[in-house]
């Protein structure tokens, strides 16, 4: 388990996260959203002592990081894809992880082969792809069998075999019972994977609820209707108390189901052409709840306002023989 206690981190007058407390839990995939500079990639590095924090705690299973002796036993993280050695070979980037983890020669075999790498095993890192590069960075994650893994945008650069690959790794991983967070702005790839979210917004925590809690608190779900007969259905709403909203040619109705509906439709002898729930998605409850919280705002051509946000950056990992992805 992660444990943040009043995390803050100062950057001068900026403040990047201000008093996050939260868990993450064994046993389910959490993500971890929010806007670019929402303070992510800054409360992932606090979490792995590679930045100190202003105030607050992280402890990792009960420790500080610093106090593990071991700590690629405890967890495991992908932070970075390009943080290799390139003039090292991909088994020797992760030999020498697992020297100072104390951590068997062998098990460099066995991860590099998890992860598709075995044929490239020798050769020089900086000759590889981001999608090789994600692979390793997956492999030196895995290496030491952590209960708590962290991956920070786990399928940038990867093909639809290799994000396939890396999502039912993570699911297959918390079924262990492990710990795995997750931060990743792909949001149709997050409602795949994560059972848990934790959102943050200009460093403050915004959510932290199951991903299905958070759609439907962020998001307005209804059901539309389509029929030839659409007076007779809009009298027959009327008399049950429903208010139908008017969209094109269908007809939007808040707070019944699609069977209450069905039948009251089957009741009249009402014709419906369609019958349908919709619910939002993961992306529109997203920019629902972050919509006060985006620090960087996009404009149109010619339009005032401060430059679009840069592109996020990213890491990743697949499971098959590398194919060169990205060359």
């Amino acid at each position: 388990m992660i444990e943040l206690k009043g995390l803050t981190k100062h950057f001068g007058t900026k403040v990047a996260v201000d008093h996050l407390s939260f868990s993450v839990r064994p046993g389910m995939v959490t993500g971890f959203l929010g806007p670019n500079g929402a303070g992510k990639s800054t409360t992932m590095r606090m979490m792995l002592d590679l930045d100190n924090p202003t105030s607050g705690t992280v402890r990792i299973d009960g420790k500080h990081y610093r106090d593990l002796d071991e700590p690629l036993k405890y967890i495991g993280a992908l932070l970075d894809a390009k943080a290799m050695h390139g003039g090292r070979s991909a088994y020797n980037n992760l030999l020498c992880l697992a020297q100072a983890n104390r951590i068997p020669a062998s098990r460099v075999a066995e991860v590099l082969d998890v992860v598709g790498l075995t044929s490239v095993a020798r050769k020089k890192t900086k000759g590889f792809s981001l999608g090789m590069g994600q692979r390793l960075g997956i492999a030196s994650a895995l290496l030491g069998d952590p209960e708590i893994l962290m991956f920070d945008e786990p399928v940038n650069g990867l093909d639809p075999e290799g994000i396939h690959w890396i999502r039912n790794l993570m699911k297959a991983l918390a079924a262990e019972g492990r710990t795995i967070f997750v931060s990743s702005h792909l949001m149709s790839e997050m409602a795949l994977t994560a059972d848990h979210l934790i959102v943050i917004g200009q460093g403050r925590l915004l959510a932290d609820t199951s991903m299905a809690d958070f759609i439907h608190e962020n998001s307005r779900s209804y059901v539309r209707l389509r029929t030839p007969q659409r007076e007779k259905l809009l009298d027959a709403l009327q008399t049950a108390g429903l208010i139908a909203v008017e969209s094109g040619s269908a007809l939007e109705i808040d707070g019944a189901s699609t069977e209450q509906l069905g039948e009251l439709a089957a009741e009249h002898g009402i014709v419906l052409h369609e019958l349908s729930a919709q619910r939002a998605s993961l992306e529109e409850a997203f920019m629902q709840m972050t919509a006060g919280a985006v620090e960087y705002h996009a404009h149109s051509t010619g339009q005032a306002g401060p430059p679009p946000a840069p592109a996020a950056t990213s890491t990743a990992a697949p499971q098959w023989a590398p194919r060169n992805e990205g060359a």
